[in-house]
Formats: structure tokens, sequence, C-alpha cells
């Protein structure tokens, strides 16, 4: 596997360390555990650019500081949740990350890893969040936050990993979380869960559309119809809570 190391100053090179954009204590706000209180660790780094992206600065300009795995663990700890939610960017193009994972497994911590389903990690978890990116999310340069298009065909070319995909699904608890821009998704999602079952269980009630939008206001124009689009096909719907709450503030 290619392990990027997108962040500022070097590494240090005395014990594994990982880029962290955000370490912070907050509720789950997708998925099936929403609303759980969890201390989130958000490492830097992505190997995708999807234009809508709600960390740009763990994606489109790699922003955070190398902290020890003991750091971090040290710091997790004084969070005092039993839940742990490792995040990005893509977590998983760091080698740390796995080695993180180990570590608060062997502390009894309940673990979430979001990823794009690109990388498959070999370490416990307790729940792959896998969010595979639709051709919505390709940042083609009408919609390239930087205005300049060159993400765009490497983006596409890298978004789906269905050997990855499959092998996460098959080794792990998992939901799909799916960002939802409108109906012309659909038939995207339902023909990538098609070729995804042929190889492995994915149950309906694992299937989740989320709607795009980092911002209130945003989803404001979105969540309606992708609620009504989980009714229509059976999936489920989940909210993004910390939008609801806390708008696009960082640290939640």
């Amino acid at each position: 596997m290619s392990h990027s190391r997108e962040a500022a100053g070097s590494e240090p090179e005395d014990e594994p360390a990982l880029p962290i954009n955000e370490l912070f204590y907050s509720l789950q706000g997708e998925g099936r555990l929403a609303g759980v209180p969890s201390t989130f660790v958000r490492t830097s780094g992505c190997n995708l650019r999807c234009w809508f992206c709600d960390s740009y600065h763990t994606s489109w300009e790699p922003a955070g500081d190398w902290m020890g795995i003991e750091e971090v663990l040290t710091k997790i700890d004084g969070r005092g949740a039993d839940h742990v939610v490792i995040t990005g960017g893509e977590p998983l193009i760091h080698d740390a990350s796995e080695v993180l994972l180990t570590r608060l497994a062997e502390r009894g911590y309940h673990t979430t890893v979001e990823t794009n389903g690109t990388v498959v990690p070999d370490a416990p978890v307790d729940l792959a969040s896998v969010s595979p990116k639709l051709a919505s999310s390709t940042p083609i340069p009408e919609k390239d936050p930087k205005g300049e298009g060159e993400w765009a065909e490497r983006h596409e070319a890298r978004r789906i990993d269905l050997d990855a995909l499959a092998t996460i699904c098959e080794r792990y608890d998992h939901q799909l979380k799916f960002v939802v821009t409108g109906p012309d998704d659909m038939s995207e999602i339902t023909d990538l869960l098609t070729r995804l079952r042929e190889r492995v269980t994915v149950r309906d009630e694992d299937v989740l559309l989320m709607p795009e939008g980092a911002t209130r206001e945003r989803l404001d124009e979105t969540r309606n119809t992708v609620a009504d689009l989980a009714m229509e096909y059976g999936f489920r719907y989940t909210p993004r809570l910390h939008v609801d709450l806390w708008n696009d503030a960082p640290g939640t």
C-alpha cells in the first residue's frame, strides 16, 4: 500500500506518529452511532479530492502537526469517552493508524474508522464506516474548489476500489454511507451494491444515505430529498447531527 505523508513539519523518527488535524470530544454526527459521545482523531492527508469535502484542511490543503501515538493515546484517555472515531482525510493511508487502532483495542475502546473504502486496514476495527465516493464527488473544473481541475482524473480513477471495498465488508462490521447530492446518484449506488453483493453480503439496513452539505443552509436544500430516497429504496437515512447542532464549526 502507498501511504502518503502530508502534514506540516517532519515526522518524528523515534516512534510511530500521525499528522493530526484535530483531536476533539463531541457527538458522533452520522451513521448508526449518531448521538454517541466520542473522541475524534482527525488525520491529515487523503488519496481523493471530493469537491464537497467537509474537511478541506485534511485534503485540498492538508494541515496538521505530527503527534506520536503515545501522545495521541494520552489525549484520548483524557477525554473519557468509550468510543473513538478515527477519521480524516483518509486515515488508512497512514501506517500509524493501524498502530493506533491496535493500541486502542488493547485498551478496550470501541473504534470506528471513517474511510473511503480504497485502503484495507490490517488492525482491529469495531465499525468500518465506509463512504464510497460517487461520480458526483469528482472535482470537475467547474466544481474544483481551487479552480484548477488537476485532481479530476486522479480522483475518478481512484474513487472506487471494488476489491478493497469487498474485503473491508467481509472482514469488519460495516456501514456503507453514501453522500447523496440528488436522485441522479441512486442508479450508481444500486449498481455498485449489485456488484459488491456478488462478492459479499451487504444488508439494506447497513446502507445509509446521507445528504450532501457541510452547513445548515446546504442541508436545508438536500435533506428532504435524500430522506425520500431512503424510503423509496428501503435504505437508511442518516442525519448530520454535528452540522444541525454546530453548523460548520471546527472541532465538532
